[in-house]
């Protein structure tokens, strides 16, 4: 009797990046962030209101709320970009005073760098949290990074509309 063993590797993040043209690659995160807006539009923001979660509106030029997937990850992330270093640290230190309330809405510690760099190498300072081992190019994990991602735009939201008013003083600055 003759035995033959059939061996398939293992395919890695790195390996399933190289399976996929840039253009496929493209298209297959543009069909995960229409259906991620499809999802999360049935709900309304915390003032009751449609909004457009995937391009949320702080109100403030240099303060986002960035989600993002990838080959490797899923993330959000507060991001303040102001080009000037110490106004970007004013943005974060009233940030860094509302920690407890942030904490208790988000009902979970995230990770705070004042000195990070966004994907493009720029200086930001980054308030986020990431999971880790996902693949946005796999269809079947979609379901996770969207429940990794909904609620916790939808408490990014809930916190914001209750300290905005905090800000104000720094919107022109």
């Amino acid at each position: 009797m003759i035995r033959f063993m059939l061996k398939i590797p293992f395919i890695t993040f790195e390996q399933t990046f190289n399976l996929y043209s840039r253009k496929e690659i493209a298209s297959i995160k543009e069909s995960f962030w229409i259906a991620f807006g499809r999802y999360i539009s049935l709900h309304l923001n915390s003032e009751g209101e449609k909004t457009n979660w995937i391009n949320y509106k702080t109100g403030y030029k240099d303060l986002y709320f960035r989600m993002e997937a990838d080959q490797k990850k899923a993330s959000i992330s507060i991001q303040i970009t102001h080009g000037d270093k110490e106004k970007q640290k004013l943005f974060f230190e009233r940030l860094e005073s509302l920690k407890r309330i942030f904490e208790e809405t988000m009902n979970e510690k995230w990770n705070w760098e004042l000195d990070s760099e966004d994907e493009y190498g720029k200086p930001v300072a980054k308030i986020g949290i990431t999971l880790k081992d996902v693949n946005v190019l796999q269809q079947e994990r979609w379901p996770e990074i969207i429940s990794f991602l909904k609620p916790r735009m939808i408490k990014l939201d809930e916190f914001w509309n209750n300290v905005k008013d905090l800000f104000e003083e720094l919107r022109y600055i």
